[in-house]
């Protein structure tokens, strides 16, 4: 069984309703105790755009929900009733009728679906790029556009135009973004002003629609946007804004007053999920910490009531292990690359131990200071882990994003490399026993790493890529130009190059990375009797980690590093 996990706050009539990975599609009353409104084994999500994203709408009539080809209306006796077809995502809620992001294979179209009439989508605009994060208000709606060249955090636009329900919307007009910039997150506040993210300075910072900056900082205040729908701040009911800020791995969440002055607020999380909802003086936020798994919860930042009411997940977790930052100069100082240092759970000061170091998917994501149940399972059994922010990632400006461009699979590898010796240098990781692992463009990195002479004695692969000109044809749609930017570096992983065993795990319906490059990549290593082990999991897509096989998947893993210790 994967871990718990929660997505997608949102407040509806005094209800905060959430998604919960084990449970399906929640609602909380103040007072009261969660319910579910989704049946058992329905699956609220969809594909849009590949990874999907706001795909759940709370109105004042019923609840509505992205599920398996559809577009569908959950009834009151945890039923639900498929109202039209086609793939959906980013639901808001208009005035009367309901708007959304709907793909097909020739692109996507903004569409509005009445809430109590006929259900048949009326197409608003329609692109061969992509739309996202429809934001209606009085007389007008916002949107973001990018085009079919790029990924949201390259070039992406805010539009507005004119907007009635029941008609068409009038003349659009660009207010923010552009080839090389990133303008995501459009929303009205209270004050009727549209306010938006732009890295237009190099960080991701917020911003009102006459160009003034909100409240500038050297950080970032946005998530890359891979899913529709992320809500990385919000609006309290008297104009002030809550926020999330983030530096390197750590999240911290603050308010912003109409003078612009930056408050911290002191909450027990270091990871906040870009999906804050806001009601009143409330803010509800999906957070958790190396001692505290995710949990939804309910901040109050009025005077005189409880500040932080949880109301879902669980408690604090004792005895695990809790990173350190290091920062690593990499290339004679070139650069600098933090990591998260795990020590082995119940490690002495001094330990030294075998040592897992983590590439993360993306490369346009990040490591974060939360409580992983994967690093806990290892660092349990004696094992250090290191998560490593390598070059490309997410949390450190758009230079160090695009860093990875026409570089993939080196200067992420010289990355994962420096941390991983100067761990053997200071006597933390034991030299033979250190391993490699990642998932998705992370797998790829981590076979890259041991493609050529290094400090890994193996390396494990999960939902990986192998060839990247391969997967800039066969990516999803919205990825491909993800795809075309990374290649160009280090060319497709060959049986012939790599030099230590590997363990390869695949989902066999992963969307994403299809599972034919790693089966042909396996069938080279067998062919040159070279170490290896593939572990097709049936039925499994893209995210092996949330799937019902990560057991499996980590106790494999456990095995291949195992055998590699006890044969020294």
């Amino acid at each position: 069984m994967s871990h718990l996990s929660f997505d997608w706050l949102q407040w509806q009539d005094g209800a905060l309703h959430w998604l919960d990975s084990h449970h399906g599609l929640m609602r909380w009353r103040p007072g009261g105790e969660p319910v579910e409104l989704t049946p058992p084994g329905f699956r609220v999500g969809g594909g849009v755009h590949g990874y999907g994203g706001g795909s759940y709408l709370g109105t004042p009539g019923a609840v509505w929900c992205v599920g398996d080809g559809g577009l569908y209306q959950v009834n009151d006796d945890n039923t639900v009733t498929l109202m039209v077809e086609g793939a959906f995502g980013d639901l808001v809620l208009g005035a009367g009728e309901l708007l959304a992001v709907r793909e097909d294979a020739t692109g996507d179209a903004l569409v509005a679906v009445s809430l109590d009439g006929d259900p048949e989508p009326r197409v608003l605009a329609e692109a061969a790029g992509f739309f996202g994060a429809p934001r209606p208000t009085d007389g007008m709606v916002a949107w973001t556009w990018w085009s079919a060249r790029d990924m949201p955090w390259d070039g992406c636009e805010v539009w507005v135009a004119a907007y009635e329900p029941g008609g068409q919307i009038g003349d659009p007009m660009r207010v923010a973004g552009g080839p090389d910039e990133s303008a995501i997150e459009p929303r009205w506040g209270p004050d009727g002003m549209l306010y938006f993210m732009s890295d237009r300075t190099g960080w991701w910072n917020l911003y009102r629609h006459d160009g003034t900056a909100v409240a500038p900082v050297a950080a970032e205040c946005a998530a890359a946007p891979w899913e529709l729908g992320y809500a990385s701040y919000c609006f309290l009911d008297d104009g002030r804004i809550v926020m999330v800020v983030r530096e390197g791995p750590e999240h911290r969440l603050v308010v912003v007053d109409d003078s612009g002055t930056v408050s911290p607020v002191a909450v027990p999380y270091t990871s906040i999920k870009p999906c804050l909802s806001g009601s009143g003086s409330s803010v509800a936020l999906v957070g958790s910490s190396p001692t505290l798994p995710q949990q939804v919860a309910v901040l109050r930042l009025d005077d005189g009531a409880p500040p932080l009411e949880v109301v879902a997940g669980a408690t604090a977790v004792a005895g695990g292990s809790t990173p350190t930052r290091l920062d690593v100069p990499v290339d004679g100082g070139v650069r600098q690359v933090v990591a998260l240092v795990y020590p082995p759970a119940g490690a002495p000061h001094d330990w030294s131990a075998p040592l897992i170091v983590r590439a993360h998917p993306g490369p346009t994501a990040s490591i974060a200071l939360r409580l992983d149940p994967q690093v806990q399972y290892f660092t349990a059994r004696g094992f250090a882990v290191v998560d490593v922010d390598y070059t490309g990632s997410t949390g450190y400006g758009r230079a160090f994003r695009e860093a990875l461009y026409g570089r993939w699979g080196i200067d992420d590898v010289a990355d994962c490399v420096a941390v991983a010796e100067h761990l053997v240098a200071s006597g933390r990781a034991m030299a033979g026993q250190v391993f490699v692992r990642g998932a998705s463009a992370g797998g790829y990195t981590a076979l890259q790493a041991v493609s050529q002479d290094g400090p890994f004695a193996a390396a494990v692969a999960v939902s990986a890529v192998v060839d990247p000109d391969r997967w800039a044809e066969t990516a999803p749609r919205f990825q491909r130009p993800h795809a075309a930017r990374l290649r160009g570096g280090a060319g497709a992983v060959t049986a012939a190059s790599l030099r230590t065993p590997v363990l390869l795990i695949h989902g066999t319906e992963d969307a994403v990375v299809a599972a034919d490059d790693v089966v042909e990549l396996a069938d080279g290593l067998r062919e040159r009797d070279a170490a290896h082990e593939l572990l097709l999991l049936k039925g499994v897509g893209h995210d092996v980690a949330g799937s019902e096989d990560a057991s499996a998947a980590l106790e494999a893993e456990l095995r291949l590093y195992q055998r590699i210790i006890d044969a020294r």
